[in-house]
C-alpha cells in the first residue's frame, strides 16, 4: 500500500463528509419523531377490581391508547431516535425490523413519518389485523416460515437493499432513556402518586425484546424503590429457563403463540441481572386471564397482556395469603381486537389444543374467595 505525499510530509489528512442537506433532512426527520411524543398525552393506569376487604389494588397501565394501539409505539420512537442520530437511518433507504407484529405496526408508523421505505420480517403466523394495519401505515409485510429465521433474513435484507436492519433485540434497552425522560417507569409512578400504595411492591412485564423490564428494573434500581420487577414468560419462550438457568445461549425449537412476547432465545436487550423473579405461565391461562380482564373492565386486549396479568394475579394471591396490603402493576400491552380470530376464537383453542376451563376456574375461585387453587 503506498504512502501519499501528506504523510509523507507530516501534512494533516482531513476528509470532510459534511453534507447540509443530509443534516437538513436529518433535523426535520428528528422533528417529527420528537413532535409526535409532543402530541401523544401519557397513557392511562386502569384499576382492575378486587374487593376492598383485601387492602391490594391491581392497576394495568394500558399502553393500547399509544397512536399505534400498543407497547411497541414507546420502543419505535426510541429506536428511530437512535437510529437517526447515530447516522444509520439515511434518506429513501428501507428500515428494516424483525417483528411478530406490534412493533413493525409502530415501526412502519415513524417510517410514514419521516418519508422512508419499511419492510417488516414476521413469521407467517402473524395475526391479519397486524399485516394489515403495517400495510396502512405505508409498510411492507416480509414472511418468514420459520420465526428462528427473522435475524438472519433482516440482515441480508439490509445488506441487498442498502437500508438498515433495526434490530429490536438487540437495540431496546439501549435506545431507551431509563434514567427518566417521561419513560414507561417513570409515567407508572407518577401516576401513582395520589393513590393509596403509591410505590407498588410489584411491576409485571412481559418479555419480548427485554427492553421493558429492562427500563422499568433499571429505573427502580435509580430511584431507590421497593418495587420488584417479575417478568411473566409463555409457552416456547426462552427466557424464563436462560434466567433460572444462567445460560444465556438457551434455544427452543418453535416459536410463541402469544405474539409480541416469547423468544426461542434469550435476546441481547433482556437484562437478566436486573430482574427479582420470573414466572413461567402457560399460554391457556395468558388467554384465560386476558378474557378474564374483559369480564372485569370491558375490555379486549392482547394475550401477551394475559400472560401478565396472570403473573400478577398470583402475585396478589400470595399477598391476601399472607395479609400483607399494597399494590401491583402489570401492562395492557396492545388492543384485543387484533387477535378476534386467535385468543377470542374457541374453534383457534381447540386447534391449538388449549384448554382454558381449570385456569378460568383459578381466577374465579381467587377473586370469589381470596385463595388461588393449588
Amino acid at each position: 500500500m503506498s504512502t501519499t505525499p501528506q504523510t509523507r510530509t507530516g501534512a494533516t489528512l482531513d476528509v470532510d463528509r459534511s453534507d447540509a442537506a443530509y443534516r437538513d433532512w436529518l433535523k426535520d426527520a428528528v422533528r417529527k419523531v420528537q413532535a409526535d411524543n409532543q402530541r401523544s398525552a401519557d397513557t392511562h393506569l386502569l384499576k382492575f377490581p378486587l374487593p376492598e376487604r383485601w387492602g391490594i389494588d391491581l392497576y394495568l397501565k394500558d399502553e393500547s391508547t399509544h397512536p399505534t394501539g400498543s407497547l411497541k409505539h414507546r420502543l419505535a420512537r426510541s429506536l428511530f431516535l437512535y437510529g437517526l442520530c447515530n447516522g444509520w437511518i439515511r434518506p429513501g433507504r428501507p428500515v428494516i425490523e424483525a417483528s411478530s407484529g406490534s412493533t413493525a405496526v409502530s415501526e412502519a408508523y415513524f417510517a410514514k413519518l419521516i418519508g422512508v421505505p419499511f419492510i417488516a420480517v414476521m413469521p407467517r403466523t402473524t395475526s391479519a389485523e397486524k399485516c394489515r394495519l403495517i400495510e396502512f401505515h405505508g409498510g411492507q409485510c416480509h414472511f418468514v416460515d420459520d420465526s428462528r429465521k427473522m435475524y438472519e433474513e433482516s440482515a441480508r435484507l439490509a445488506v441487498e437493499t442498502g437500508g438498515h436492519y433495526m434490530d429490536q433485540f438487540t437495540y431496546a434497552e439501549r435506545a431507551t432513556d431509563w434514567r427518566g425522560n417521561n419513560n414507561i417507569a417513570e409515567s407508572i409512578f407518577r401516576q401513582l402518586e395520589l393513590e393509596r400504595f403509591p410505590e407498588p411492591a410489584w411491576i409485571v412485564a412481559t418479555a419480548g425484546t427485554g427492553g421493558t423490564s429492562a427500563t422499568l428494573a433499571r429505573y427502580v434500581h435509580y430511584m431507590q424503590y421497593d418495587t420488584r420487577i417479575c417478568v411473566a414468560d409463555p409457552d416456547n419462550s426462552c427466557f424464563f429457563e436462560g434466567w433460572t438457568t444462567g445460560d444465556p445461549d438457551v434455544t427452543c425449537d418453535c416459536g410463541s403463540r402469544i405474539e409480541g412476547i416469547g423468544r426461542p432465545r434469550m435476546e441481547p436487550s433482556f437484562v437478566p441481572g436486573a430482574i427479582d423473579r420470573m414466572m413461567k405461565v402457560p399460554d391457556a391461562a395468558s388467554v384465560a386471564a386476558v378474557r378474564a380482564l374483559e369480564r372485569a373492565i370491558g375490555r379486549k386486549a392482547g394475550g401477551s397482556t394475559g400472560t401478565g396479568l396472570w403473573s400478577a394475579l398470583k402475585i396478589v394471591s400470595e399477598m391476601v395469603a399472607e395479609g400483607r396490603t399494597g399494590s401491583v402493576v402489570t401492562l395492557l400491552c396492545d388492543p384485543g381486537d387484533r387477535y378476534l380470530d386467535k385468543y377470542y376464537s374457541d374453534t383457534w383453542l381447540e386447534e391449538q389444543g388449549l384448554d382454558i376451563a381449570p385456569y378460568t376456574a383459578a381466577i374465579e375461585s381467587l377473586l370469589a374467595t381470596g385463595v388461588w387453587p393449588d
